[in-house]
């Protein structure tokens, strides 16, 4: 079998969305699942569809033209801003757009009314984390410049949190969201239909029992695709944590010296020499590395501990014995090690549990070995 690979498991994935989707439903809240950490796989896609997720969301437009050409024809969000020289993708391709600059949405608009469209727009708020959104004292005079362009409909209001500073959604940041919502409709006459909370961080703060006020969407990866709570990186209840593995393959096996030798600097990659230590180990090297996947994120199986990363070997210990060379390690992934193994395109995707293969449809079919079981 070929390796190394991510073995991807689209049942558990479906399961997941279904999970989410469900308990979130109860509360009066809808899922976007985001798709930027899985390359716009059609695949999975389509398995988060089964689930009952009603819209798709990536950063990237070129994984939104990916679904779109595997014919996945459920709307569709682009969640980072555009950028300007994609705007009449973006129009051409999604039905909704997260957006913070005015220049931007203009050249929205003018590429809409080129195709004579009309897009959508959910405009991003600064709630303390300090990367994308509008800042809310200046939040009502864009709501008013947007209003006046043709052929954009301001959809609603959207924040987003934990990604750059880990400032965790809670009660005063998601009521500040609440309130401005209110304020806009009062004073622009408009509805908003998306008051779109955040990312998987959210879920603590959505499942906890809170007054969620008028947030009714978040959007979802991490949780979804891992099982995992972005915030502390543990498991969610119910949930499968198994549905994406790493699967690496030995390329030597020997028992070496636990300590270098020689005069030592920085590695590779900036690191210092490790600790000193002493006596001889049993040491396998596989055939992955730092090109493929971030080795702080892998969990490898009991008795196998990882030493270091090159590009593109991966060093561990084995306490298990001797690992012969063409056997193989399975290990699991955080969403920074899923993130570039995904789009490697040394690493090959073993679909499990498929139900259709759209060969012909692949924006990258090199990143792509199609194989079901």
């Amino acid at each position: 079998m070929i390796a190394p690979r991510l073995e991807i498991d689209l049942e558990k994935l479906q399961f997941n969305a279904q999970n989410l989707v469900g308990r979130l439903a109860a509360k009066g809240i809808s899922v976007t699942a985001v798709m930027k950490a899985t390359l716009g796989a059609p695949e999975i896609a389509n398995a988060l569809l089964r689930g009952g997720v009603k819209m798709l969301g990536d950063a990237r437009i070129e994984n939104i033209s990916t679904m779109r050409r595997g014919g996945v024809s459920t709307p569709m969000a682009l969640i980072r801003s555009p950028m300007i020289s994609q705007v009449a993708r973006v129009v051409e391709s999604t039905e909704l757009s997260f957006n913070t600059e005015l220049d931007v949405i203009r050249r929205l608009s003018v590429a809409a009314q080129k195709t004579k469209r009309v897009h959508g727009i959910v405009l991003m708020v600064e709630l303390g984390d300090l990367r994308e959104g509008v800042m809310p004292k200046d939040l009502h005079e864009t709501v008013r410049q947007v209003l006046r362009l043709p052929n954009i409909e301001l959809k609603g209001i959207g924040a987003n949190l934990a990604c750059r500073s880990g400032v965790s959604p809670d009660a005063v940041n998601m009521g500040e969201l609440s309130a401005l919502a209110d304020s806009i409709e009062s004073t622009s006459g408009i509805i908003l239909e998306i008051v779109s909370g955040g990312n998987s961080a959210n879920l603590d703060w959505a499942l906890s029992g809170a007054d969620t006020g008028r947030v009714n969407n978040l959007r979802l990866g991490e949780s979804i695709l891992l099982g995992c709570d972005p915030l502390h990186r543990k498991p969610i209840a119910g949930l499968h944590t198994d549905a994406i593995k790493l699967v690496a393959e030995v390329i030597e096996s020997k028992v070496k010296p636990s300590q270098p030798w020689g005069i030592t600097a920085q590695n590779a990659f900036g690191a210092p020499a490790p600790p000193k230590t002493h006596g001889h180990i049993q040491q396998a090297i596989l055939a992955i590395g730092r090109q493929d996947i971030d080795p702080e994120g892998l969990a490898p199986p009991a008795g196998i501990e990882i030493l270091e990363a090159s590009s593109d070997h991966l060093v561990v210990r084995t306490q298990r014995g001797h690992q012969s060379v063409g056997s193989e390690i399975t290990f699991q992934l955080n969403y920074s090690a899923l993130l570039r193994a995904m789009t490697s395109p040394f690493v090959s995707k073993l679909w499990k549990n498929q139900r259709s293969i759209p060969r012909s449809v692949v924006a990258h079919p090199e990143t792509y070995r199609f194989v079901s079981c």
